[in-house]
């Protein structure tokens, strides 16, 4: 039992170190956008979908109109509203010429369905090159619409872009920041060595082309989320996707509040991982198990050590560990740098088992119940 235990070990801190590996590739060779005079005359659309986000968007639509870009239009949807989402939209569109409205009625066949509602926001866009930003966050620069469109070309199609949290005080904000920042730094190395799988709502943008040429989003239309990460888990490739990671590219959210309200926004986050491509879902999955697995057979291992006395394999099973943990560590500084997320690293430790252990909580809890709306 004792050998078992320490072999599995091993075994899943090796796989666990190559995914870290993995991760440390993209963070010290990611490639950086320069904005160039050529491609800041192309006209970009921006669209935000909202429900019932009526103060937010008071608060966050002058970031975008404030943008430092030539030629752009900003089309807010609103997806049937029951406060003054609407009215709040249309003293916009009465000041400022670029903003339009698609107002969305209840539709029985699509009721609580975001990707129906920015459907028809992308419908009623004039310009190929769409960008996608949420009603409760913001550009952090005004450069954040020349950035996303100089990363487009002949080729790349589809931008990924990073939408990060505030910084408040808690335990709660440190751990929906650190979540955050462990996503963005697995899809954007999985997109640097030109296997993208996912990108976030928040910062997002694509053709007009690319979506009709996939047909938007009828493929998985039936699933609450995924306008994001599925319509990216199926229409990128090697060729069409680049990343966008310079500071100035970044969004800011308001984060949730409430451990409950964050637990809820995460299960229909994962809720959709299981209708990613196989090699994709196969990966994100052995990471994921890479760190359970080293984690309950590292305790398992010390238990046993302990009871039979094993005092020096005991102290080379810990070397491994920290070993490992000094590569987690390395990976994280630089990560943190490279996003600029603060106070993070002095509990790292907790913040990387506790999400593991939540992960498993809600795993487990999607198999029971599953979310029922796209807004809360």
């Amino acid at each position: 039992m004792l050998n078992l235990s320490l072999w599995l070990f091993v075994g899943f801190a090796l796989i666990n170190l190559f995914f870290y590996a993995f991760f440390a590739g993209f963070l010290w060779r990611r490639k950086l956008i320069k904005p160039s005079g050529k491609t800041l005359t192309q006209p970009l659309s921006v669209i935000v979908c909202a429900k019932n986000e009526a103060q937010n968007l008071e608060k966050n639509i002058p970031h975008i109109l404030s943008q430092d870009y030539p030629n752009f239009e900003l089309i807010l949807v609103n997806d049937s509203s029951k406060d003054n989402t609407l009215e709040v939209m249309e003293e916009f569109e009465k000041a400022d010429s670029r903003v339009k409205i698609v107002n969305v009625l209840p539709n029985e066949h699509f009721w609580g369905n975001k990707k129906y509602a920015l459907t028809l926001g992308i419908k009623k866009a004039k310009n190929d090159f769409l960008v996608f930003t949420d009603a409760d966050c913001h550009p952090e620069s005004n450069l954040w619409l020349q950035y996303l469109a100089t990363a487009f070309n002949s080729q790349k199609q589809l931008v990924l872009g990073y939408g990060k949290y505030k910084t408040q005080k808690g335990l709660l904000n440190k751990f929906i920041r650190f979540e955050t920042l462990l996503t963005a730094i697995q899809y954007f190395a999985y997109a640097h060595y030109k296997s993208a799988y996912m990108g976030v709502g928040r910062n997002l943008a694509y053709t007009a082309k690319l979506f009709y040429e996939h047909n938007g989003f009828v493929n998985h239309m039936n699933v609450l989320s995924g306008d994001d990460d599925l319509f990216v888990n199926e229409s990128a490739n090697r060729e069409n996707t680049i990343y966008c990671t310079n500071k100035e590219s970044f969004t800011l959210s308001d984060p949730k509040n409430t451990w409950q309200d964050w637990m809820f926004q995460k299960k229909r986050h994962i809720s959709t991982a299981k209708h990613y491509k196989v090699r994709h879902k196969f990966l994100l999955g052995l990471f994921y198990t890479s760190q359970l697995g080293m984690g309950l057979f590292f305790l398992l291992t010390n238990i046993l050590l302990i009871f039979k006395f094993e005092m020096d394999i005991l102290q080379v099973l810990w070397l491994v560990m920290l070993v490992r943990y000094l590569v987690v560590m390395l990976v994280f500084a630089k990560a943190t740098s490279v996003f600029n997320e603060k106070r993070l690293l002095p509990i790292l430790p907790l913040l990387e088992w506790g999400l593991v252990t939540i992960q498993m909580l809600i795993f487990v809890s999607n198999q029971n119940k599953k979310p029922t709306t796209w807004a809360r």
